[in-house]
């Protein structure tokens, strides 16, 4: 069973996840990038691959999980943006 920090960890960490999703679909739609920061987005990247490495030393699946995901759609939003210029 999970306890309610790691959960309300979950929810915290699936909600700032999916924020990014809406920036993929449009991108991707659209077939344009031009209003997409890429420094704003690789700075992004490496704070992400900070957390991630953060959740691994302190043990927590929320904020690796998370952290992989959002990774993950960030560096898809990167690429959509070399794709797309």
């Amino acid at each position: 069973m999970m306890d309610s920090i790691t959960l309300l960890g979950l929810v915290g960490g699936t909600l700032t996840t999916v924020s990014f999703l809406p920036q993929v679909f449009k991108t991707w739609k659209s077939r344009s990038a031009k209003d997409v920061s890429l420094w704003m987005f690789l700075i992004l990247s490496l704070g992400i691959v900070i957390w991630i490495i953060y959740g691994f030393l302190i043990d927590s699946f929320p904020v690796i999980a998370a952290n992989i995901v959002s990774f993950i759609l960030v560096f898809t939003i990167l690429i959509l943006k070399i794709i797309f210029r």
